[in-house]
């Protein structure tokens, strides 16, 4: 995933050559979208239901150390008892009181689920690349 929503990327930029920067307030959640959004405009992101809860109340997910301009989740980030829906990306989110998108992207393919079933991104296989 190498798509960072516009406004962190300004954030990012401004901080890159001194400017001041607030770190995104953890936990890191993984929405699941049933649309994908652009680097300005939020994805559709899948309603609370069955053991989805949209929001603040999304997975959360952890990274290991950068290396090499790239870091990978080191943790799964699993949904259990899914309603039947297709997700087709995901999107990072701190836990501000107000929410700031992080990051966003279309999955590699998109993943149909049916009721009760488990979603699952492996561990690792979450990355986020500059």
């Amino acid at each position: 995933m190498s798509n960072l929503d516009q406004t962190f990327s300004n954030h990012l930029l401004t901080a890159s050559i001194g400017g001041s920067f607030t770190a995104p307030t953890t936990p890191i959640t993984c929405r699941l979208d049933t649309a994908t959004g652009t680097n300005t405009s939020n994805g559709t992101e899948l309603a609370t239901s069955g053991g989805y809860t949209s929001g603040t109340g999304a997975p959360q997910v952890t990274f290991a150390a950068a290396s090499g301009g790239s870091m990978a989740s080191n943790v799964a980030v699993t949904v259990t008892n899914m309603p039947a829906t297709t997700i087709n990306a995901i999107e990072l989110w701190d836990s501000e009181s107000t929410p700031i998108r992080l990051w966003w992207g279309p999955l590699t393919a998109a993943k149909t689920t049916n009721s009760g079933d488990t979603f699952t991104i492996a561990s690792g296989s979450l990355t986020l690349a500059m």
